[in-house]
């Protein structure tokens, strides 16, 4: 098969990863920015995802990536923590994951793992100009170098603003809904008295700032909100759409008597690599293939940061996508002799099948939980100091943690296939 993979972020190249390794394939993936973009916060991995990580080979580069937090902790304007997580074997008490890593980080892995594929080729600063052609024979696109390609399967693993998905799918087909929060990342130098904690102090206002160790040297940062009024809603929602300079505005307006370090924070945005300004979404298609092209990860399923669970859904999805590929019992070589049609439709049936429920299960937001942890007077602050402090006293009871499992053990709900073309890669 002739496939075209869009994105070089994780669920392409875990895409790529398993169809390399499992049929004689030739994959392009194709690339808008220039190189390889490491930028980006903490993700986590879990449940079957970690199963899956280790069936690649990878965990030990994924361990040597860790970020080294020794857990979550929530603290006062002053810094000291009331109600700390610290990471304990065998649970998963802890918001911070033992396979904590930085999202760039764990995309060099992963681009590691395929770039030297025979069968891997990875195009940088290219994208799809127009789908000429999409039926049941072939898939046809314009680059925006001008060339054009035959391929028989294109997969969008371009994001939640895939521009490939909105080249084929109607609009009424996708739906993103907004979740009512924003969040802004970037990196700040780190000082000697920064910790090794993943820091959370709740302001009031509706607003949070966190800190975070990376193994770079460097602190990342992060902040949320959630606009209350009407007029806040929609400044925020523009701003989303605005250049770099007019967030950075908004963002020192809107936190300038958050307290806490913040102050030390926005006096180190302008210097940030890697600002971003981001508004919380979650995306669902309809169907995720129409004919030859294909959805995967945040493109189909755009979960939110709210669950933490967009890594593991890109990995579980590349691998059940590429598995269900391996099943097919025709195969071509070339596009001219064409793909069997009814192979190709049953293997992304099928794909959807076995995916889209726990897609849709780890989907699910308690309308409650982001409003809570925001709240927007003193009152409702005490409430919640309170109840985290409760709840980080019962969490250290040894049953307690049991019952909860590990991120290596546990698997969320759902159990990872297994596939004949796998189990010779498997390397354990």
């Amino acid at each position: 098969m002739h496939i075209l993979i869009v994105g070089s972020g994780i669920a392409g190249p875990t895409l790529a990863y398993w169809i390399s390794h499992s049929l004689e394939n030739s994959i392009t993936i194709l690339e808008k920015s220039p190189s390889l973009l490491l930028y980006g916060q903490n993700v986590d991995i879990s449940g079957s995802a970690v199963t899956c990580i280790k069936k690649m080979g990878l965990m030990a580069e994924v361990k040597h990536c860790n970020t080294k937090e020794l857990g979550t902790r929530f603290v006062d304007s002053y810094g000291k923590s009331f109600a700390p997580f610290p990471i304990k074997e065998g649970s998963s008490a802890s918001l911070t994951s033992e396979y904590e890593i930085l999202r760039g980080d764990l995309a060099k892995i992963l681009y590691n793992a395929t770039q030297s594929h025979s069968n891997v080729t990875y195009l940088f600063n290219t994208t799809i100009t127009e789908i000429l052609q999409n039926d049941s024979w072939s898939v046809k696109v314009l680059l925006s170098d001008n060339t054009v390609r035959t391929y028989d399967l294109l997969v969008a693993a371009d994001g939640q603003w895939s521009k490939t998905r909105s080249l084929i799918f109607p609009s009424q087909q996708v739906t993103i809904s907004h979740q009512g929060m924003y969040s802004v990342y970037f990196t700040v130098p780190r000082l000697t008295t920064d910790t090794a904690w993943w820091n959370i102090f709740v302001a009031q206002g509706s607003r949070t700032i966190s800190t975070r160790p990376d193994p770079h040297g460097t602190l990342r940062a992060l902040f949320t909100f959630m606009p209350t009024t009407s007029a806040q809603k929609a400044q925020w929602a523009e701003a989303s759409k605005m250049g770099r300079k007019l967030q950075q505005e908004l963002l020192r307006k809107e936190f300038a008597d958050a307290g806490w370090i913040c102050d030390r924070l926005l006096g180190d945005v302008a210097a940030a690599p890697d600002f971003y300004f981001h508004a919380i979404n979650q995306v669902k298609m309809q169907r995720w293939s129409h004919n030859r092209v294909i959805c995967l990860g945040d493109a189909a399923y755009c979960p939110s940061p709210l669950t933490g669970m967009g890594t593991s859904l890109a990995v579980l999805g590349a691998y059940i996508l590429a598995g269900e590929l391996s099943c097919m019992t025709t195969f071509s070589s070339s596009v001219s002799t064409s793909l069997s049609v009814n192979a190709l439709a049953t293997a992304l049936a099928s794909y959807e099948a076995k995916f889209r429920p726990f897609v849709e299960q780890s989907q699910e937001i308690s309308p409650f939980i982001p409003g809570f942890m925001h709240p927007d007077s003193a009152w409702k602050r005490t409430v919640l100091h309170g109840f985290l402090t409760m709840v980080s006293r019962v969490v250290r009871w040894e049953w307690v943690g049991r019952w909860l499992g590990d991120a290596e053990s546990r698997d969320d709900g759902f159990k990872l296939p297994e596939y004949v073309a796998f189990e010779s890669k498997d390397k354990k």
